[in-house]
């Protein structure tokens, strides 16, 4: 009897023990930069950038659509009171004052408040801070190369083939967007991406950063992000620029992890993509420095 509760209480510890370990066990990154089917929104913002780029699109789509409905009034009024039937006896006056007066300084006050709204997402956009990372992007036919300055990291990002993905730990939903590799960025810190191609215009582009930067042969330009903390995940973008046969099919990877996890990735020569991917790579330095 006595052997019986006490192998029941030896496997009860085992399943508690289990879930215990399953609790805490690393969850990985998930998947939050993506493009959905028959998607019409915006991805979520991970950026300040990208939620100052969705506030303006969303107040820029309510003052649209407050113009359309007044003109389509104003038609439709103009359309029954002003029709032969209804006014056979049409007014001769050539102009009316007080309405041209007001149909010019009203356009201009919702364009100096657009302007008020714009103007500082745009100059957030293009001052670009002294980042706390830095990393050369460069667009080739038909990939991305990345090198961080200052460190001997230096990758190509090939798109993945559709019988590859789940050997990177993707799923069939990632076919032309995920990559080889990818760029392994902190939150919460300023990343600078210095862009530019070899050979033909290229586009970087994130999605849900809020960043989009052509990469012209023989130039430098930079676009800047901090993705906020808590948002560690992985985001997708594209090549936003024709250039040529295989365009649709050099995607970008972007990984967002912790400061700790960055540190660590740097750690193994910016290699271990895998352990960033499955949550892990903390664990294995550390087990890496026991031995």
């Amino acid at each position: 009897m006595n052997g019986a509760v006490a192998a029941v209480t030896a496997t009860l510890a085992t399943l508690a023990t289990g879930a215990a370990v399953a609790q805490t066990a690393p969850e990985g990154l998930e998947i939050i930069g993506a493009p959905e089917v028959g998607g019409t929104g915006f991805q979520p913002a991970a950026t300040n950038l990208a939620e100052q780029i969705q506030f303006l699109d969303n107040l820029l789509l309510w003052i649209s659509a407050i113009i359309v409905v007044f003109v389509c009034g104003l038609l439709a009024w103009v359309i029954l009171r002003h029709n032969a039937r209804s006014n056979p006896t049409p007014a001769s006056f050539s102009h009316n004052t007080p309405i041209e007066v007001t149909w010019t300084l009203v356009p201009l006050a919702i364009l100096v408040f657009i302007g008020a709204f714009s103007l500082p997402v745009l100059f957030n956009q293009q001052e670009i801070p002294e980042g706390d990372v830095v990393i050369k992007a460069t667009g080739n036919q038909w990939n991305w190369s990345y090198e961080y300055p200052g460190t001997d990291i230096e990758f190509s990002s090939f798109m993945l083939q559709r019988d590859e993905l789940e050997e990177y730990g993707y799923s069939q939903d990632e076919y032309r967007l995920a990559t080889d590799t990818a760029v392994v960025v902190p939150t919460g810190q300023d990343i600078v991406v210095q862009v530019t191609a070899s050979d033909v215009i290229h586009s970087w582009t994130i999605p849900a950063f809020g960043v989009k930067q052509d990469g012209v042969p023989g130039r430098l330009a930079e676009l800047w992000f901090n993705v906020e903390p808590g948002m560690e995940g992985i985001y997708f973008g594209q090549c936003s620029e024709l250039c040529g046969l295989d365009h649709a099919f050099m995607p970008i990877t972007v990984m967002a992890v912790t400061p700790e996890e960055y540190e660590a990735w740097l750690g193994t020569g910016g290699t271990d993509f895998a352990g960033l991917m499955n949550g892990t790579i903390l664990g294995d330095i550390e087990l890496a420095a026991a031995e």
